[in-house]
């Protein structure tokens, strides 16, 4: 089996990241027992050509779409040839906001600010029938970090999840391809660094730092998706994954 991509497209916080990884080892290890190919566009790795991996999973980033970066554009370019061939893919975070500017929707700045810590997730009627979505519960709780969003889904997408503050926190385009704005890798001591890290910025905003900390809490169900691909994408080529 092609190993499944991961498209790096930014790093964790420095704390964060020497304690617990990166980005892409979460992933990782969310996704399970399947072969993992990671690419970094940013350090002008190649992306790979059409049949050279089974899916690929978009990572999340402090970057900005709308900052039009060589790099993320060239990303959204491939995004968008890929797409069309049926390759699978997940966005997670800017990744959800590229998938969708790179389809045709458009990415932009939350008009409300920033959503962060851990929410209430509630699933559309679309998600009913959702290969990755349907058997999650109707509502659950998943860890957020976002200033930016894809304000308007590309043509023909549907909305499968949303918050009070967010309302597209889960997009399926065509048969094979997902934006998730919530971070289903991320486990309470990510959600806690980054509400430490971005406390002086929260407190000016008027919200309070502790009583996101106090609300953090575990999120098995978001956390499920990344396993949930990983079996989509195996079932597709060859077979179930073996359960833990």
């Amino acid at each position: 089996m092609p190993p499944l991509l991961i498209v790096k497209l930014g790093d964790y916080t420095p704390v964060l990241a020497n304690r617990e990884g990166d980005f892409e080892s979460w992933i990782s290890s969310g996704l399970g027992d399947v072969p993992v190919r990671v690419v970094d566009p940013r350090k002008g790795e190649a992306l790979p050509a059409a049949g050279e991996v089974a899916a690929a999973v978009l990572t999340g980033s402090p970057s900005m779409v709308t900052d039009r970066e060589a790099w993320s554009e060239a990303t959204a370019r491939w995004l968008a040839g890929r797409v069309a061939e049926g390759l699978p893919v997940l966005g997670i975070c800017y990744g959800h906001q590229l998938l969708a500017h790179a389809l045709g929707g458009e990415a932009d700045w939350h008009p409300q600010g920033m959503e962060i810590g851990t929410v209430c997730v509630r699933k559309s009627d679309a998600a009913r029938h959702d290969p990755l979505f349907a058997d999650l519960p109707d509502t659950f709780p998943a860890h957020v970090v976002h200033s930016q969003t894809a304000r308007r889904l590309p043509p023909g997408a549907q909305c499968l999840a949303s918050s009070d503050f967010e309302p597209h926190h889960a997009f399926r385009f065509g048969e094979a391809a997902w934006g998730v704005q919530f971070h289903p890798e991320f486990d309470t001591v990510a959600m806690k660094c980054y509400i430490a890290q971005l406390s002086s910025r929260l407190r000016q905003g008027g919200a309070n730092p502790d009583a996101l900390t106090a609300a953090v809490t575990e999120t098995h169900a978001a956390t499920s998706l990344l396993r949930r691909f990983a079996d989509f994408v195996m079932e597709r080529t060859s077979g179930p994954l073996p359960q833990p």
